[in-house]
């Protein structure tokens, strides 16, 4: 591939996610701010190798994207009328801005996302649509993230879409009273953003930077806007969490377990930052769900090697997450830390008790965490039964190549 290419593949990746929010704010209409953006792109693709590539790349596909969806409405004979509601839209979002001048954040995506969850929108529909819109990942893995077939997400998304275009819903961020009944779904956002560049649903890589990056310096956005318990906590989390991104895998892309990584490589400036969150967000008296996993991470953050980790206090903070959190998935893993604490046959009685029920069957993680604790207990022929259902269930390149190991050491047993 030509190098001029490939600075143009790399801007195209770089840059869509902020292009698209920038015109979906001007245009207001999700659908029509896709098509803007595809044929930008398609005009880049025949004139930035031919006539250079621009100063300014992502004004520029914004501009010309912007030409393509009044070229488009032109075609649709509706010019006049949508130019009318583009005017009174932008006339709109300028006066409300106007009210937030101390604290203005010119930032498009987190626009983007206060619209996605917006209250006129089904609470079902705010978390898969923004993902869609703002994070740009597939109908297939949102439907995946929440156990749903892709059919009937996709439905969920085109209701977002016309709900956003038909009730006219502004592209601002919010006045800071209306922030605390748009904070949970937009924290819910962010970290369902974050949990796939951690770890990617599908795909070569077990992490995807980009996005876990992009999550962090959204919720540092949001912490601008208030000094929310929970801003705090969801922050420290990922902070937390991304200490140990560069650990994670080996060059060949293999995973590698929490147990085994390299504790000296981890990053401590980033978890003494998430640290100091957590005790200001403990200190307010007003936290939640992130806080507590916070807490966790840093229980392991804290711990010189994997035999020092304090499995009774993190089984403690799963019993108030599970409080707070009532989940199958948070159910699971105290299972695991139980487990940790007191050995295979009680986390398997944990396990047994929630998949019995149905819940996270087809979810890999509950039958790889059930496999390496049969493994522990030496019941080596379920073992790998449950190693192979969990194989059978994840999309994850890497994950499945280490399901694989684990099951060719126990079938060589």
């Amino acid at each position: 591939m030509e190098p001029v290419q490939q600075q143009i593949e790399q801007i195209f990746h770089e840059a869509s996610g902020q292009a698209f929010a920038s015109l979906a704010r001007f245009l207001r209409d999700l659908d029509l701010a896709e098509d803007a953006l595809q044929e930008a792109f398609a005009t880049a693709a025949v004139q930035w190798p031919r006539e250079g590539i621009p100063a300014n790349p992502i004004a520029w596909l914004i501009t010309t994207g912007r030409y393509k969806a009044v070229d488009a409405i032109r075609r649709r004979e509706k010019f006049k009328q949508i130019r009318s509601d583009v005017a009174l839209r932008m006339h709109e979002i300028a006066r409300t801005n106007a009210t937030r001048a101390a604290t203005e954040i010119e930032d498009d995506r987190l626009r983007l996302i206060f619209a996605c969850c917006h209250p006129a929108i089904d609470v079902k529909i705010q978390v898969p649509l923004t993902l869609r819109e703002v994070c740009g990942l597939s109908t297939d893995e949102i439907a995946r993230a929440f156990l749903t077939t892709p059919a009937t997400m996709a439905q969920r998304i085109v209701r977002g879409k016309a709900k956003i275009r038909d009730a006219g819903i502004p592209f601002v961020i919010p006045e800071l009273g209306e922030l605390p009944t748009r904070l949970a779904s937009v924290l819910s956002v962010i970290y369902l953003i974050f949990n796939e560049g951690y770890s990617a649903s599908s795909g070569e890589s077990v992490t995807r930077a980009d996005l876990s990056q992009e999550a962090i310096r959204l919720c540092r956005l949001v912490l601008q806007l208030t000094e929310d318990a929970e801003v705090m906590g969801l922050l420290a989390l990922m902070l937390l969490h991304d200490s140990r991104r560069e650990t994670r895998q080996t060059p060949e892309g293999d995973v590698v377990l929490l147990e085994d990584q390299d504790r000296s490589r981890w990053d401590r400036r980033l978890i003494a930052e998430g640290q100091q969150l957590i005790e200001r967000s403990l200190a307010s008296r007003r936290f939640g769900s992130y806080t507590v996993q916070a807490a966790i991470s840093a229980v392991h953050a804290e711990a010189a090697a994997a035999e020092d980790t304090d499995w009774g206090q993190i089984v403690a903070l799963y019993d108030v997450l599970l409080r707070l959190q009532p989940t199958p998935v948070v159910e699971l893993n105290r299972a695991v830390a139980v487990a940790m604490r007191d050995g295979a046959e009680p986390g398997l009685k944990l396990i047994a008790a929630i998949l019995e029920r149905g819940d996270l069957a087809n979810y890999p993680l509950a039958h790889a965490a059930r496999g390496e604790l049969l493994r522990r207990a030496g019941r080596t022929e379920d073992a790998i039964a449950a190693l192979e259902t969990a194989l059978g269930l994840t999309e994850q390149i890497a994950e499945q190549r280490l399901l694989r190991k684990k099951l060719a050491e126990l079938q060589a047993n």
